[in-house]
């Protein structure tokens, strides 16, 4: 038999689950715009790397981070990796054949 704490828990790992399917979404979609990026890049022969940007979004979540209290140093390693796929996503479209 279930308890209504166990009730309140389901319903809070629902919530939770909603949260997490709406974070995957929005990756996704930051991916999908950075190969529009890519290909903005590869028709107008920008670099790829854009050191400048990188630290434009660093210090964002970092601020971010401050002001809602989420760890700074947790916000730079998630987008230490957002930044590594999204980079990799960028050289393959770039690298591709127009």
């Amino acid at each position: 038999m279930d308890s209504p704490s166990d009730d309140g828990l389901e319903i809070l790992r629902a919530k939770l689950d909603s949260i997490d399917l709406r974070f995957l979404e929005e990756l996704r979609a930051r991916i999908e715009t950075c190969v529009e990026i890519a290909h903005h890049k590869r028709e107008n022969d920008v670099r790829m790397m854009q050191p400048h940007r990188i630290r434009l979004v660093q210090e964002r979540a970092a601020r971010f981070g401050e002001e809602h209290g989420i760890s700074q140093d947790f916000l730079r390693r998630l987008y230490d990796l957002i930044i590594e796929e999204t980079c990799r996503v960028e050289d393959v479209v770039i690298g591709a054949a127009p």
